[in-house]
């Protein structure tokens, strides 16, 4: 009843009126709900469009802003009959008002959350069949059960036998109850949406068809066994799920297999454009499942690490969940008691055993430690694993129903250290190290050298090698052809073309080959005060500039022997000439103006003539030795620049070469994997070889990237090798160690490189 200013209301004020009215004093009940309001006018676009809001107004739009109501049109004048009829019949003023409502103060009301939730549903089709044969009816029933806290559980059922729809509704119904029976529930809530088939559970409908009785007779005798059970009808656009899953059930079956997994995964082919905080590019709105789950670990291992700190060292990691669902207890430590609580959510007891709710909606088994290794042995290795990495362990681990906390850096790290897929592993193309460039300041001061051959078909002298050597500084190069290249004809080389001609030099960098590493290179480097370097082994890079040389002077060859392939020996000086008065990029000159302080005169300068020529012919000789000198003088500002220009090369190179490149070193008593015959550009031997070797123990660390090896009796089967080649070996635990060997561990006298040799031999033991 209207009272004072209220009667000078206009008509739509007050609806709205009445709106407030009935919020105020149905507030507990309007906001656990969707409310829809069926009224003539609309009193929220009346709010909610006006251009400016004061007053009441103002306070009723705020007011209404906490609930979720959707306007309607009335479409039915019966409907408000009984509102227009308390609307013109007010009661009398004299009669005594009561606007209190029982409870209306109440917030919330608490519910059984022991109740489980059943939704069923049956499907059944007749499936067409080509002439003569009859069309074939097939059925099958779907199940949802909905646990107290929020979980999901889902069964698609086929049915053997076929049957009408109001029978498939029944098998739904009786597969549902006997389901719950099994899982020990003993309160259920069942929804369908089979009209027929729950007023005949109720009571309100006759059973007209014999076929159903029995059904029926079914159905009540499993409803008896329940200590609270409700039905309830629902729409059928709310039933959906269960509907699909019966009619996925009904046309997946297969009389061959007993059970078919099917997989539901949310994605999508292209980003969205706006991601879900609002930011345009910003992410992806749909939340990714291994992010989730790998933030679930990390978690979990904080709260591992906090019950570790606190000394509660607990064997199985569920027994803190079972303590709390069997028994509602907790650890005495608040942040863990906090921690338990809240994971405790995402996890479900049933049937004494305990279940982790994934964030696809599929319950998984929880196991222990040991038995997750158990898991992974068998995924893995086991009569059907494939020997695949952590994540496809993982993929396949979850699709069998396991969890674990620690499932992903477990099954990750299970894969890294299976010995058979390291040593079967790809080869690693990523350079290990930085790039470590020769640092050269004047010519002559160091000298690459290499030995070509053997050449086939040999020279017409009998030649079938080429010993070359190369400046680092100005890229000088000399070149001898030999029929068989000794020591003593690399000192010879040396000696006449390089000391007598150059000078003494202060380095020389050549590969492991036996004529450069023997007694006779080494008395004659201590001799003469040379510095003599060998590259690691199976690594070219390391003299990289004669690598060049002899590629380049390959090629030269090749194009200017012709066809006669004996005589590239006479070609070899040619080929050296060229080489020599050709411009090099790293220097920005050419080898011979680098050594002699001018360019080369060619032959065809003379016979016609260039300016520099002609110029020279017309200047007194006098005046050309004068302009020699000058020449020779500037000699050194020549080389300043080419070292400037050679240093600005290296680093472009050095650029260039770490983007290729992701750091990888080892340590002194490292485990690791050496690649087999690294030399060889294809794959040789057997098929199934493996494609490294070891483990080898890393005994020493040299600076460049190389490394010395040892094998488990401490033998070096090889030189040092460059890291480029090796790969980390992921070894296991050693329970086989002597006594002796752990107490020196111990007491620190054990040294990392003996304590592995002794991991290897126990390895292949």
């Amino acid at each position: 009843m209207l009272v004072g200013a209220e009667y000078a209301y206009t008509p739509i004020e007050k609806h709205c009126l009445a709106l407030i009215f009935a919020v105020k004093k149905l507030r507990h009940y309007m906001l656990a709900h969707k409310v829809t309001l069926i009224s003539k006018t609309d009193p929220l676009k009346y709010l909610m469009t006006r251009p400016m809001l004061t007053g009441r107004l103002a306070r009723w739009a705020v007011a209404l802003m906490e609930f979720d109501i959707t306007y309607a049109p009335q479409k039915a004048i019966k409907g408000q009959a009984l509102a227009d009829f308390l609307a013109a019949h007010p009661i009398p003023d004299d009669s005594p008002l009561a606007c209190d409502f029982p409870n209306e103060e109440a917030m919330q009301i608490e519910e059984n959350k022991t109740c489980w939730k059943l939704y069923f549903d049956g499907s059944s089709s007749i499936q067409p069949s080509v002439k003569p044969n009859l069309p074939k009816r097939q059925a099958g029933v779907g199940l949802v059960f909905v646990t107290p806290e929020k979980g999901i559980l889902r069964h698609a059922l086929s049915l053997t036998e076929p049957c009408t729809n109001n029978e498939a509704e029944y098998e739904a119904l009786i597969a549902g109850l006997e389901i719950a029976l099994q899982m020990g529930i003993e309160q259920l809530e069942v929804y369908g949406d089979s009209q027929l088939i729950l007023s005949q559970i109720e009571g309100l409908f006759k059973i007209r068809k014999p076929e159903l009785v029995k059904y029926h007779e079914k159905a009540l005798e499993l409803m008896a066994k329940f200590t609270y059970i409700t039905f309830q009808k629902v729409p059928r656009s709310l039933n959906g799920k269960v509907d699909a899953l019966a009619r996925l059930a009904n046309e997946l079956s297969d009389p061959n297999q007993e059970e078919i997994q099917v997989l539901v995964h949310r994605r999508r082919s292209l980003s969205p454009l706006f991601s879900a905080r609002g930011k345009r590019g910003g992410g992806n709105p749909f939340t990714d499942i291994q992010t989730l789950e790998r933030e679930h670990e990390k978690e979990w291992e904080e709260i591992t690490q906090v019950m570790t700190t606190e000394g509660s060292n607990q064997e199985d990691w569920r027994q803190p969940f079972l303590d709390y669902f069997q028994q509602g207890k907790l650890p005495a430590n608040k942040a863990i008691r906090e921690q338990i609580r809240k994971r405790a959510l995402r996890f479900v007891y049933v049937n004494n055993t305990l279940y982790w709710r994934s964030y696809e909606g599929s319950w998984l088994r929880c196991i222990s430690k040991t038995e997750a290794h158990q898991v992974m042995q068998e995924i893995h290795s086991g009569v059907c694993g494939a020997h695949q990495s952590g994540s496809r362990m993982r993929v396949r681990i979850k699709l069998m129903g396991y969890y674990w906390p620690t499932m992903i850096n477990d099954c990750e790290n299970f894969s890294r250290q299976c010995h058979m897929c390291q040593i079967h592993g790809d080869f690693i193309h990523q350079h290990p190290n930085v790039l470590h460039p020769t640092v050269v300041s004047w010519p002559f001061e160091i000298w690459g050298t290499y030995i070509i051959g053997p050449i086939d078909p040999p020279a017409s002298n009998g030649h079938r090698f080429i010993l070359a050597a190369t400046d680092y500084f100005s890229k000088w190069a000399k070149a001898r052809s030999y029929r068989e290249i000794k020591a003593s004809d690399v000192i010879r080389f040396f000696t006449t073309q390089v000391l007598y001609r150059y000078g003494n030099p202060r380095k020389i960098i050549s590969d492991n080959g036996t004529a450069f590493k023997n007694v006779k290179i080494d008395a004659f480097a201590d001799k003469h005060k040379i510095e003599w370097r060998y590259s690691s082994i199976y690594n070219p890079r390391a003299n990289g500039l004669v690598e060049a040389f002899n590629k380049t002077l390959i090629k030269i060859l090749r194009k200017t022997i012709g066809d006669n392939q004996r005589n590239w020996h006479e070609k070899l000086h040619e080929a050296l000439w060229a080489y020599r008065i050709t411009h090099r990029t790293a220097t920005q000159a050419t080898p011979y103006s680098l050594v002699y302080g001018a360019e080369a005169v060619l032959p065809i300068e003379v016979e016609l003539p260039s300016l520099r020529i002609a110029m020279a012919a017309q200047i007194p000789l006098t005046k050309q030795t004068q302009l020699r000198l000058q020449e020779l003088d500037g000699m050194d500002e020549r080389r300043l620049a080419a070292q400037q220009n050679l240093e600005l090369y290296q680093a472009r190179m050095t650029r260039a070469y770490e983007k290729l490149s992701r750091l990888r070193t080892f340590k002194k008593g490292e485990l690791v994997l050496v690649l087999r015959r690294p030399i060889l550009g294809r794959h040789h031997g057997p098929k199934f070889a493996p494609n490294w070797e070891g483990p080898y123990v890393i005994e020493q660390a040299y600076e460049g990237g190389a490394y010395l090896l040892a094998d488990s009796n401490g033998k070096h089967h090889v030189s040092s090798i460059n890291g480029r080649y090796l790969k980390k070996y992921y070894g296991q635990n050693y329970p086989n160690l002597s006594t002796t060997r752990q107490s020196q561990r111990k007491s620190g006298q054990q040294t990392d490189w003996a304590d592995n040799c002794e991991a290897v031999n126990h390895l292949f033991a």
